[in-house]
């Protein structure tokens, strides 16, 4: 997520595609020579070229990429807001997005969809009515703006919002079972002393400070108030204990990239790891056995979404609206579903997918066919669930969200020390 190379890899690499045949809910705008282009800002995590190939066959709109960091997507909004027409951000990069005045509030009435976006966004409850832990960036603390040029987050809803929202998931741990004896029940479990040299965690100090803090709170040694938003002294017992196991040899790796975190788990040389739901079917489809494992504290969750920058208006900014609500027409939602990630829009994702897809991805259902990847490879036999079940089950466990602490510098240089260490 803080890298460009992160899981839009994992869409190229055909890990979404492959939805059987739909009707095109759209008709093609204009011809390929007249193409309106939207200039598009982000790590590239929401898109892949089979998203792109779809866009421009319902649509005929295509996609100018600017592919950047998290930290350099936040940059390019702060300082260049005229450089792209639309934003692929994630919620916890608001509080630093908002103040600016540099996005606009996303105007909820041009939202086809909005009244069906799940509830985990709008009142921090799942669809059943289980609460969703709020440390952190919860999406729902940061959901809407008191009006439409606003630098202020609106405590109640309103008719706009930060980010239409597009992707999520829970993270957890994922563990090769077939190289590990014994049950995985915790976080505290990445610290046991078998796993010395076998071990990884992610090298993205935003996201990695999260883990750990699951892990510290998970041994007993520390409860956090809010995980999302530590103290100088709470960083500095968080990367004590994770620089005391980084200098005794614990961590085989802290890897940065989609793909080493899949090569380190297909390779065996790392058990359990921090990882993301794509990569956890990027090892499924070399034919090795990797389990996200659910774990008893629960979840760390992540969200991303659209916004405008306030330099797009008239025809272009009717182009990105168009954009998003193809988007949440439901072909790419059932694409994401397809990866372990779940769609903003879960009503029309629902209708791209067999029941045999929605009941295993999203209902935690025995499958009752061979679940596959689409680009073909196997991922699940007739008779196996999915790792943490049901949609309910998964986000109604997140513990905490992605966040921008108030010490954000402190922490990354204190994250820095302890790789460096």
């Amino acid at each position: 997520m803080s890298t460009k190379f992160s899981r839009r890899n994992a869409l190229k690499m055909g890990l979404g595609a492959g939805l059987g045949a739909t009707t095109a809910l759209y008709a093609p705008a204009v011809l390929s020579s007249d193409a309106p282009v939207i200039r598009y800002l982000g790590t590239a995590v929401n898109m892949g070229d089979e998203i792109e190939k779809k866009l421009f066959e319902d649509t005929g709109i295509k996609v100018q990429y600017i592919s950047k960091t998290t930290d350099e997507v936040t940059k390019s909004v702060l300082t260049q807001p005229n450089s792209f027409d639309i934003v692929d951000s994630e919620y916890f990069s608001l509080p630093k997005l908002v103040p600016s005045g540099n996005i606009l509030g996303m105007d909820t009435t041009r939202i086809k969809e909005w009244d069906n976006v799940t509830s985990i966004f709008t009142k921090g409850i799942t669809p059943g009515g289980k609460k969703v832990g709020l440390q952190g960036t919860a999406p729902s603390k940061v959901m809407y703006l008191t009006g439409a040029t606003s630098g202020e987050f609106a405590d109640d809803a309103t008719q706009y919002a930060t980010l239409i929202p597009t992707v999520y998931n829970a993270d957890t741990l994922g563990i090769r079972p077939d190289l590990i004896d014994g049950p995985i029940t915790s976080w505290a479990d990445l610290m046991r002393p078998e796993f010395k040299g076998k071990a990884a965690t992610l090298n993205i100090p935003s996201i990695g400070i999260m883990d750990a803090a699951m892990v510290v709170e998970a041994m007993g040694e520390y409860t956090y108030p809010d995980k999302g938003n530590m103290t100088k002294a709470e960083i500095d017992l968080t990367m004590k204990i994770f620089t005391e196991a980084k200098k005794a040899g614990h961590f085989r790796a802290f890897w940065s990239d989609f793909n080493e975190s899949v090569n380190l788990m297909a390779s065996g040389e790392v058990v359990i790891q921090s990882m993301w739901s794509p990569a956890i079917t990027a090892v499924k489809a070399q034919g090795k056995p990797c389990i996200y494992q659910p774990l008893k504290e629960g979840y760390r969750a992540w969200a991303a979404g659209f916004a405008l920058p306030k330099t797009t208006k008239g025809k272009q900014a009717d182009v990105v609206y168009e954009f998003i609500n193809w988007y949440l027409s439901g072909w790419v939602g059932a694409y994401l579903n397809r990866q372990g990630y779940y769609s903003a829009v879960l009503s029309t994702a629902k209708e791209y997918m067999s029941e045999n897809e929605w009941g295993f991805w999203m209902e935690g259902k025995p499958a009752t066919e061979d679940i596959l990847s689409p680009s073909g490879a196997k991922l699940g036999s007739v008779g196996e669930v999915r790792d943490g079940g049901s949609y309910e089950d998964r986000m109604g466990g997140v513990a905490c969200w992605n966040a921008t602490m108030d010490e954000n510098k402190y922490m990354v240089r204190k994250w820095n020390e302890m790789v460096a260490a």
